[in-house]
This record gives C-alpha cells, structure tokens and sequence, in this order.
C-alpha cells in the first residue's frame, strides 16, 4: 500500500509545476467542476501507476491539476465505488494519494437521495454527520502509522469551521446551505421503501453509494474534509415512479451552476 502509493504520487509530483492545497473529488455528474481549472495539467488514471480505474457514467476518469479561485487544486473527474468491485484501500486510495502530492484539505460532493422529506430535488446539502450502513470500514486490516493512527475519532467527521464559513459566504449570495446526515449503502442497486423508512427512523437525511470511506480516509489521514450532496432526487418510496441512474445525471446537470459556486466558495474560505 505505502509503495504503491509513493510511485502514484512521485509520478505526479515530477510532472507538475505546483503542488495543490485542495483536493477534489467530484461525483455523478459532477465532474463538470474540474473543466473550470484554470492552468491545467490532465492525467487519465490508467496512466499513474497503481492507480485504481473508474467504470461508472458521469465518472469520466481523469486527474486535474492547477487552479481554481487562485487556489492550487487536484480534482479526481470520477471517484470509485464498492459496487464497481473495488475494495476499500482501492476507493481510499485517492486521499492517501493527495496528500503525498500536498494536499491538506479535501472537499467531497455526490449525488444522493433526499430521505429528509423538507428537502427538494436540486437543494444542495453539507453533510455534518454519517450513517456507515454497509458495516465495512477501508480501515480494516494492518495500520500504517505513516499514513494515520490506528483507532481515528470520528466524532467531528468534518471540519465544522471551514464548512461555517463556507455556509456564511454562501448566504451572503443567496445560496442557503442545509445540513444533513449521509447513509451509505454499497449498492449498485437503488434502496427499497423499507430501507428508507428504516434510514429515516435512524436520523438518515440522505442516502448514496460513496462518500463515506472517503470520509474515514481523511480523518484518518490528517486532513480536513467537508462534503455536499446536490439532492437529485427523492429515495424509493417517497414518490411512486422508480429511479434510475440517467435521472440522477439529468438532476446534477440542473444543479451545475449553483453547485459550481459552492465549491469555489469552499476553496477560497480553506
């Protein structure tokens, strides 16, 4: 895992002209964010060694570095997930990664499903706090102490103080950012209207597919994290029609231009 990790990161490290502070990793139909990197310097995966591979639609597949509101920035087009086949340390790979090229903050988004039933398709929701539904933790196994230490609290799993300041400047311009808890679920199939009846009586806001190793990763590793959800669409149960994946594109599509300034006020208030 450390050599694998140190020949993906003196890769990058010899092929770029500045190492970035923030680190990006973008979800479903969100990658769009990373076209917006000014300076850029584009890596597909398939060419860093040991890096993993992403195989879903709207995951293009690509590493972006350069800079995003005069701030240097690593965004990941594509992030990976346990329905694909991976394995944690495959999905953790990227904030290990990160942080070897000098990341020291990380900003998460996805697409999920609104359980909260106050929330609207399109809201777009700061994730203070996680439901690990799928009872599997990327840090199981040996601990790496040049990676973190073996037993990580998570009772602030993000950092509380770049997301106010974030929210702060969000509503200054007419953005209101809501707060919510994330389930994760392994997927790839969508929940069934039992599973979110029981997520909501579990104090579940929302509910996706990633995220959460992530999450675990960062603390793990030293780094700040925080994470928003665009909301594409409400979970099984709550409305009749069932979902399916093109939706959830089409959704986050609509989100872009909102979602777009969420994130860059995010990187200026680090």
């Amino acid at each position: 895992m450390l050599s694998k990790i140190k020949k993906a990161s003196d890769f990058i490290k010899e092929n770029i002209s500045e190492r970035p502070l923030i680190g990006l990793i973008l979800g479903s139909g969100l990658g769009y964010i990373a076209d917006k990197i000014e300076n850029k310097q584009e890596f597909r995966y398939e060419d860093i060694p040991n890096f993993p591979l992403s195989t879903v639609q709207g995951h293009e597949g690509k590493l972006v570095i350069g800079t995003l509101e005069g701030v240097p920035v690593a965004a990941l087009k594509g992030r990976f997930h346990a329905y694909e086949g991976h394995g944690m340390k495959n999905i953790t790979f990227p904030i290990y990664f990160m942080r070897e090229i000098g990341v020291k903050g990380v900003i998460l988004t996805n697409a999920a499903g609104g359980v909260n039933k106050t929330y609207t398709p399109g809201d777009i929701i700061a994730d203070t706090d996680f439901i690990n539904f799928s009872l599997d933790n990327p840090l199981i196994g040996p601990n790496y102490d040049e990676l973190g230490v073996r037993f990580p609290p998570m009772a602030e799993p993000v950092d509380h103080k770049w997301l106010k300041r974030t929210q702060a400047i969000c509503k200054e311009n007419g953005i209101n950012i809501k707060e919510g808890t994330y389930v994760w679920v392994l997927g790839p199939c969508y929940e069934t209207p039992a599973e979110i009846k029981m997520f909501e009586k579990f104090g579940g806001d929302l509910v996706g597919m990633s995220t959460v190793p992530e999450v675990i990763a960062c603390n793990h590793a030293g780094l700040k994290v925080i994470a928003f959800s665009a909301v594409t669409n409400f979970a099984s149960g709550i409305l009749p029609e069932p979902l399916n994946h093109n939706d959830v594109i089409k959704a986050a599509d609509k989100i872009k231009p909102v979602f777009e300034k969420v994130v860059n006020y995010a990187i200026k208030m680090f």
